[in-house]
């Protein structure tokens, strides 16, 4: 099976899109610019939604949900949001088809049921939410309300993708409302951590925390905090984003509370969320030329169990012993598989599973049975070695914790070595154009220089990191005062 593959080297993309069909993820979908996400693709998004599900209630959040469709009325409410998204709407004009009189079987778009109002696929849910926000506010004793939904968005995309960017896709979005302008930014804050702990700590890539130029931001915020990862090709990627939206929507849709001092105010706002693209930044973080390596966090099956035999009754034998395995597996909250289909070689399954990135592999054989031993394989190394059944629970969840660090270093160091200070714009064109991976550089903080330097190179300021030191210096485009270094990379 990874035979087939294209190498990373040949050609990154097409082995990425490879990898995600082979591996049985997911598959474009009759619908132009949509996809399917097939049961083992969808088992790693469950992992990673069931984390973040638990970490957002730690948090005080609850969950709702809200339409999928929005009125034009209410969409263009806040008129810069309204701005941002329109070009990537997709709109429902009519209600109803009837019979087609001049194509027998046929069905068209009965031309009597137009809507008197269009309505607007949500390509993000802040107007549909603040309008119905109106009439749960009337006094700071209601706030705050802090609100997650796990819900599908359409964004009209012409490029697509599979998990990177499609026309619809999953994701999951906060929008909270506050009394005050320091509680929503608090809000904001909190929930850009709370990405960056998931990322490293669940999915074990390192993310850089930061904050979006003005021509970045979100549409309709004040300010955009951000992850920003780095895949193994030098390009980044927006891994989730979490946004303060000062008084906007509540103005745009006339939220108003009466404070404790009596007085109407506008309500404050955030608004957060992370998407299926974080499968497309697992695999592109982590995975090799013989397909998936997935963090045993996120791995649907963290251990497999093959057996290997040539009669009824060596297969009977090892059943037992897988069975025991993993009942004590299970004590231990390690997810287990044991396949013994016949209708496959033992070689065969060995590719599979390393082509679908399961952690760690156990082979049992009729000499294992009589050693009372058994070959275990790491997906992340690759090597093999022969282990002692008695107390093979604990090694397991020792190394599926060291598999766990592993990656995540192995990840950092590679980030770690692909950010680069420049000081001129000819070492940042070289450095983008060799060696790629995050630039380290002053700008002038204009959006005339940012958009210059984009339109020149393709390179975007990811993010003004939150730990960016004040360090006087010249713009590395313009020569012109700089406060301090932001990060510039091609990206996604």
């Amino acid at each position: 099976m990874s035979k087939n593959l294209t190498s990373r080297a040949e050609d990154y993309s097409k082995w990425y899109n490879e990898l995600v069909v082979k591996a049985d993820l997911a598959e474009n979908s009759a619908v132009r610019g949509c996809m399917v996400i097939k049961p083992y693709g969808y088992a790693i998004w469950e992992k990673m939604q069931a984390e973040l599900d638990r970490m957002f209630k730690e948090t005080g959040h609850q969950n709702a949900y809200f339409p999928l469709f929005v009125p034009k009325s209410l969409f263009e409410a806040e008129e810069k949001n309204a701005e941002g998204f329109a070009k990537e709407c997709a709109v429902v004009t009519h209600y109803r088809l009837q019979n087609d009189p001049d194509n027998p079987g046929k069905l068209r778009v009965d031309p009597e049921a137009k809507l008197e109002e269009e309505l607007v696929v949500r390509p993000t849910s802040e107007a549909i939410i603040w309008s119905t926000y109106k009439g749960w506010i009337q006094s700071y004793r209601d706030l705050p309300i802090l609100i997650n939904q796990w819900a599908n968005v359409v964004r009209w995309e012409m490029r697509t993708r599979l998990f990177l960017r499609t026309a619809e896709f999953l994701w999951q979005e906060g929008h909270t409302a506050h009394e005050t302008r320091s509680e929503a930014l608090a809000e904001a804050q909190l929930m850009n951590q709370v990405y960056a702990d998931f990322a490293e700590n669940f999915m074990a890539i390192p993310v850089i925390q930061g904050v979006k130029t003005e021509s970045e931001r979100f549409a309709g915020a004040e300010e955009t905090y951000c992850i920003e990862a780095l895949m193994q090709d030098g390009k980044a990627l927006q891994a989730g984003t979490s946004h303060f939206l000062g008084q906007n929507f509540a103005k745009a849709f006339d939220v108003k509370f009466t404070n404790n001092e009596g007085k109407l105010d506008y309500v404050w706002a955030t608004s957060w969320g992370v998407s299926t693209r974080l499968v497309g930044a697992l695999i592109m973080t982590h995975s090799d030329d013989k397909g998936l390596v997935l963090p045993p966090n996120l791995a649907p099956i963290q251990v497999v169990i093959v057996p290997i035999h040539k009669t009824d009754e060596q297969l009977k034998q090892i059943g037992d012993v897988a069975k025991n395995l993993i009942t004590e597996f299970k004590s231990k909250g390690i997810s287990c598989k044991y396949d013994d289909r016949t209708t496959q070689r033992p070689g065969a399954k060995f590719a599979q599973y390393e082509l679908q990135g399961v952690p760690l592999r156990i082979a049992i054989g009729p000499k294992d049975l009589e050693n009372k031993t058994v070959e275990l394989a790491r997906r992340d190394t690759l090597s093999k070695e022969n282990v002692a059944l008695d107390g093979l629970a604990d090694k397991i969840d020792g190394l599926l914790k060291e598999i766990q660090d592993t990656l995540f270093k192995k990840a950092l160091d590679f980030r770690n070595s692909h950010l680069t200070k420049v000081d001129t714009f000819e070492e940042f064109k070289t450095v983008l154009n060799s060696k790629t991976g995050f630039i380290s550089a002053h700008w002038d903080g204009s959006p005339e220089t940012e958009d210059k330097i984009k339109e020149l190179t393709k390179a975007t300021i990811r993010c003004v990191p939150l730990d960016q030191e004040k360090e006087a210096g010249a713009c590395v485009f313009t020569g012109k005062p700089s406060v301090g270094r932001v990060l510039f990379a091609k990206a996604y």
